[in-house]
């Protein structure tokens, strides 16, 4: 069978119009031609669309069946050719994004929204990793932006947007022997208790961020971090929008130090690498993370 997106729009043309005539007046074509493209579908089918007998061609009830699935597949045809223009242009067969952790909280869902309105067919790939894995992963072009803290080194293979700030504070639960002494906790304590730490899974013998404790347990997963030191196992340095539900309910307490702010403000950005070309959607994220800027 061959049946073209041509012969289908004729089709359903003449089936809105009313007439071949009207069909043909509207697609700019002769009403023989009409005529033809009508026959030619009816004859790959072997069925008859139109009733003939009468002024002007009436549908079927043949004809009123195929119409909805036939427009279908004339969207999808559409869709398949403006899908094939973009990557002949320069789209991206995919656009991979990875996000810290505990990130996922912040609002990095606004800057995807509109991309996925430009490129409806584009296939978008979000992936979580810890920063230091996530930096190997955009270096290594497997992903061609990355929502990170900021690095503590500039490395002149990046361009960097800074988008959002978030504060990391010292937290651990009621429990903790931390917790049960009088009085503020001294910087000695910290470093011989175990802290819970996310770092790198692919990694692991780079030091994580902020490690401060001589014993700590590694996890690839906020969630994680979250859960151990909600048992008790260890305290953990986290995002203070991400512990605030469980800091106004007392299951975690942010730690009071002495000496020492437990406060530690970092920016977080948007990364890209200068070694790897920008696809159109990963360019057009960018020209979006401007216009909010």
């Amino acid at each position: 069978m061959n049946v073209s997106k041509e012969l289908l729009t004729v089709f359903l043309t003449a089936m809105e119009k009313g007439s071949f005539s009207a069909a043909a007046r509207y697609l700019n074509r002769a009403p023989s031609a009409v005529s033809m493209a009508i026959a030619n579908l009816e004859a790959e089918l072997n069925l008859n669309l139109f009733e003939r007998s009468g002024r002007e061609p009436v549908p079927t009830t043949q004809a009123h069946a195929l119409a909805a699935q036939a427009r279908f597949l004339v969207q999808q045809m559409q869709q398949w050719e403006a899908q094939a223009l973009a990557l002949s242009q320069g789209l991206e067969s995919k656009l991979s994004l990875a996000i810290e952790p505990e990130l996922l909280s912040m609002h990095w869902v606004d800057y995807i929204a509109p991309v996925a309105a430009r490129f409806p067919e584009l296939d978008i790939e979000i992936m979580t990793a810890p920063h230091e894995d996530a930096m190997q992963m955009l270096h290594e072009g497997r992903v061609q932006l990355a929502l990170l803290y900021e690095r503590s080194e500039f490395d002149g293979r990046e361009s960097f947007r800074e988008v959002f700030k978030e504060e990391l504070v010292a937290v651990a639960a009621p429990s903790h022997d931390l917790l049960q002494q009088k009085g503020m906790i001294h910087l000695d304590q910290l470093v011989t208790a175990r802290q819970i730490v996310v770092a790198s899974r692919e990694q692991p013998h780079q030091a994580p961020r902020l490690l401060w404790s001589h014993v700590y347990w590694r996890t690839d997963s906020h969630i994680a971090a979250l859960n151990l030191t909600l048992t008790g196992l260890g305290w953990s340095i986290l995002p203070r929008s991400f512990v605030a539900p469980y800091v106004e309910t007392r299951q975690l307490y942010i730690l009071e130090i002495q000496n020492l702010s437990n406060s530690f403000p970092l920016c977080i950005d948007w990364v890209w690498s200068r070694e790897h070309t920008l696809g159109m959607a990963a360019q057009y994220l960018v020209s979006l993370i401007d216009q909010k800027l």
